[in-house]
């Protein structure tokens, strides 16, 4: 695709892809899951994308992909920022993953269209947005136990889930990023999560980039 350049180009193209969103449920429990995770070091944007077998957590593939950083910082438009190194290390991946847990936003946006379903519209694979903190919505916390979780309400619709993943750890912010159902998300993510508050295909893409950005930093 080509990617925007301005903010205006950048907000037209969010708009048009939030009307070609579908949150339906799964065809079928998913067979391999990947976390997708992104940073940035010295004007680059490093991307990395881990598939495991889902439910064993069994890991079958990791890539990592590096792109000079175009797009600015500006929150609600992470897509166009992070979005090219994401793809060109999902591309690199053998495996075409049956789900997606994205490190960001699914319809818990202002728009409709965090970068979890960005990504979903346009690969047209199952996402889901897994954040670590709120972007949009009102919500009353969960309680303490590991699994209890509370809607997210944006504009008067539920947009997402705040879940507890470990007893007593501060919770994630998990909504739908496309082809999958807000009821089906806190089974999936929870089914991801171990012995730490990320899903681990989304805890195994951190760690990934956190060891390529020393690639890239300054001696």
């Amino acid at each position: 695709m080509e990617w925007p350049t301005t903010m205006t180009e950048a907000k037209r193209l969010q708009e048009e892809m939030a009307g070609r969103v579908r949150l339906i449920p799964l065809i079928r429990e998913p067979a391999t899951v990947c976390g997708i995770d992104a940073a940035y070091c010295n004007g680059q944007t490093i991307a990395a994308a881990v598939v495991y077998d889902y439910p064993t957590l069994t890991l079958r593939e990791e890539a990592v992909a590096a792109l000079p950083t175009t797009f600015p910082y500006v929150p609600g438009y992470l897509s166009f920022r992070e979005g090219p190194a994401i793809l060109a290390a999902i591309n690199q991946l053998s495996i075409q993953p049956d789900l997606f847990i994205v490190d960001g936003q699914g319809i818990a946006h202002p728009r409709g269209i965090g970068i979890a379903t960005f990504l979903g519209v346009l690969l047209d694979r199952p996402t889901i947005g897994s954040a670590k903190s709120r972007l949009v919505g009102t919500y009353d916390p969960p309680p303490a136990e590991r699994g209890s979780w509370t809607p997210l309400f944006y504009r008067e619709r539920i947009v997402g889930t705040v879940l507890r993943t470990r007893q007593g750890i501060k919770p994630l912010f998990i909504s739908p990023g496309h082809l999958v159902t807000i009821e089906e998300v806190v089974g999936i993510i929870l089914g991801c999560c171990t012995r730490y508050r990320l899903p681990e295909p989304q805890r195994a893409a951190d760690r990934l980039v956190g060891v390529k950005k020393w690639q890239f930093s300054p001696l």
